[in-house]
């Protein structure tokens, strides 16, 4: 029987894409770059470029932060100081938080039924500021920042620092959600966790396989009620 749940919370809860975006656009103008959403596509794939990097443990969080804006604005062809483009970055994202369609409303049902615990890679100030504005901590027992933790996903040693966090914790009794398949679900398995994907585009999982896989968080439930 399940009773905790470690969910991620970008492109799983909260829209991410559509805060980055704006942010992203925010940054544009204020650094010299005319905003658009294909400079705004081409600044995201960077980004997932340079995470993918930190999950593999070949560069330090300090390095994401201003790596990418390095890499986007030297190809945008602007001589821009990459650590005042992440610090501006930084501070637009703080005030943007949406939900995924539905997905407030699925968090909070769940809430009523299980222990729910954000798991996160995101920055810390961050991550603290839009998931209050969302008022997503309503609905959990717990927060997990991997800055804070000192481990990232989807290293097992990230999610035994949160299991020691929580009273009475089994493994057996948790599973991990998470739109990643590098992060959150090989990092469920790497703790020897249940895994659910939520895999809203249908993409081929390839060598990391999920144990369930969904398209949204609503569908959770009826996943949880057979285990």
């Amino acid at each position: 029987m399940i009773k905790t749940i470690f969910i991620d919370v970008d492109q799983t809860i909260l829209d991410f894409l559509r805060c980055e975006k704006e942010a992203v656009k925010d940054t544009m103008a204020e650094f010299g770059v005319e905003p658009s959403d294909k400079k705004a596509r081409r600044y995201s794939e960077i980004n997932i470029g340079q995470w993918k990097l930190l999950e593999g443990k070949k560069i330090s969080r300090a390095e994401v932060k201003w790596t990418r804006f390095k890499l986007f604005f030297d190809e945008m062809g602007k001589d821009v100081d990459a650590k005042k483009a992440a610090d501006f970055y930084e501070d637009a994202l703080l005030y943007k938080y949406y939900y995924l369609p539905g997905a407030e409303e699925a968090i909070k049902a769940l809430s009523e039924k299980y222990d729910i615990y954000l798991a996160t890679n995101g920055f810390a100030r961050t991550q603290h500021m839009r998931i209050s504005g969302a008022g997503l901590d309503k609905y959990v027992k717990g927060l997990f920042i991997s800055q804070e933790i000192g481990h990232d996903k989807p290293s097992a040693e990230y999610f035994e620092k949160c299991f020691a966090q929580i009273p009475s914790f089994k493994r057996e009794e948790c599973v991990m959600v998470g739109d990643s398949l590098t992060s959150d679900i090989l990092g469920g398995k790497n703790a020897g966790l249940i895994t659910v994907w939520v895999n809203a585009d249908g993409k081929e999982c390839g060598e990391i396989k999920p144990d369930y896989i969904i398209k949204h968080i609503s569908e959770l439930d009826r996943i949880l009620e057979k285990l």
